[in-house]
């Protein structure tokens, strides 16, 4: 469904400092240093019929983001643990998805997790 969403997606999110991509629970994700969660790529997660991606933002974007646009934000629900409570979701399945959007977006998920080393370097991204 969203294979042309998720190569978008991988080109911006790789050009970061050391980010990887694996399988995780079935979907793509893509990991800081191969341990810190960055984001996780969604298509038709648990038959949900759309596409999307799930990024750990601070908790004053996710609420802003969700109440100025319900239509292409939404909170995903938290894992037992805890996991995804102060995550954003974008749906990448909308008409007219602003990019630019998503690349700031993924920009302040990377500021959110990675380690202060590897924040310097991205004026070199």
């Amino acid at each position: 469904m969203g294979k042309r969403e998720l190569n978008r997606v991988r080109k911006m999110v790789l050009a970061l400092p050391e980010v990887s991509e694996r399988q995780s629970d079935g979907a793509p994700c893509f990991f800081i240093r191969n341990k810190k969660p960055l984001c996780r790529y969604h298509d038709n997660h648990r038959g949900d019929s759309r596409v999307s991606l799930w990024c750990p933002v601070p908790v004053e974007l996710q609420e802003a983001l969700v109440g100025a646009d319900p239509e292409r934000f939404f909170k995903p629900q938290a894992s037992s643990s805890g996991t995804f409570s102060n995550w954003i979701g974008v749906l990448l399945d909308t008409p007219n998805v602003n990019w630019d959007e998503v690349a700031a977006i993924l920009e302040e998920a990377y500021l959110n997790v990675a380690p202060k080393a590897l924040i310097s370097e991205l004026g070199d991204v």
